[in-house]
């Protein structure tokens, strides 16, 4: 009967354990693995970050999304040249939200003013800097330079979002786009150097 009494006592025992161990850890069925679930409230002050949001601009007409290439199978293979990786921060930050609508609006401000100088064919880094100037901005964040014989860049650091326009006049067409300046650098010119 000793025996009897001894496995009616450790029977319990040795059960209890089992389920204090099959029990200690905190996710429940159905639980995501590290996922919190109702025992576990996200820290406040924690956010996490949310894709920017864009929205249609004033003036702007609605854009259909180009489906995304499907991935070929040689397109897991590493690539051999690496300029795309090595000049990556050479590449603008682009706008989102609201800034986006503010930056379509300066650069359209833009090729309004300096248009009239393309008609005419007033091709000067000069009247493309007075026709920009004219705008607001001052000459000091205005950079010009002629590109060819029929050409003029600009580069407006507007300082505020959305921080830069940047463009061409051509015998062609007048470009401007804005952007949020780059990666690696400060201001508006693209960052020299890299890895």
């Amino acid at each position: 009967m000793g025996n009897t009494r001894t496995t009616l006592i450790t029977l319990p025992l040795l059960v209890a354990v089992a389920l204090a161990v099959a029990g200690c850890g905190t996710q429940r069925v159905g639980d995501a693995a590290g996922s919190p679930g109702p025992s576990h409230p996200t820290p406040s002050g924690v956010t996490t970050p949310k894709t920017p949001t864009d929205f249609p601009c004033p003036g702007e007409s609605p854009k259909s999304k180009a489906p995304a290439p499907a991935a070929s199978p040689s397109s897991t293979v590493p690539p051999t040249d690496h300029y795309a990786e090595n000049h990556g921060f050479r590449v603008a930050i682009p706008l989102h939200g609201q800034s986006r609508c503010d930056g379509l609006s300066a650069a359209g401000r833009a090729r309004a003013a300096l248009e009239p100088l393309r008609r005419r064919g007033d091709f000067t880094p000069e009247s493309a800097r007075d026709a920009l100037t004219r705008l607001g901005y001052s000459s000091g964040r205005v950079q010009t330079h002629g590109a060819g014989p029929t050409g003029v860049g600009f580069l407006i650091d507007i300082g505020a979002s959305p921080w830069c326009v940047e463009g061409t006049m051509t015998s062609a067409s007048t470009t401007a786009e804005a952007f949020a300046g780059y990666p690696d650098g400060t201001g508006c010119e693209p960052p020299r150097g890299g890895h």
